[in-house]
């Protein structure tokens, strides 16, 4: 069982930023793939980003092209925490934002958190 609980979201003006976090649980965090998703109103969810832990060592870390560039994804190991910073923040990044975990062999993830608003005003 993984328990996951986002935390930071916010409203912010356009240009702002905001570093999102999730508090993981119940499994070994350091080397559970983990990802960010958002899902705008009306819209379906969307992935944002992963960070998927290697066997050579050091997290491979991957971005939808909406976001690259702007978004960084980090791990506190000794916080259990995974972080997601927003830069450059556009009214189109309006959304709720999960993390999620995937203990399942296929890669799919399996575990979310409830979500956490963030609103980018214009």
């Amino acid at each position: 069982q993984v328990q996951l609980a986002e935390s930071g979201g916010g409203l912010v003006q356009a240009g702002g930023s905001l570093r999102l976090a999730c508090a993981a649980s119940g499994r070994a965090f350091a080397r559970l793939p983990m990802g960010w998703f958002r899902q705008a109103p009306g819209k379906e969810r969307e992935f944002v980003g992963r960070s998927i832990w290697t066997d050579i060592g050091g997290y491979q870390l991957s971005y939808a092209d909406s976001v690259k560039g702007r978004f960084a994804i980090s791990r506190d190991i000794a916080r259990n925490t995974l972080f997601l910073r927003m830069n450059s923040l556009k009214f189109e990044d309006t959304a709720v934002y999960y993390c999620a975990g995937s203990t399942d062999s296929t890669g799919s993830w399996n575990y979310w958190g409830q979500g956490t608003q963030v609103t980018v005003s214009s």
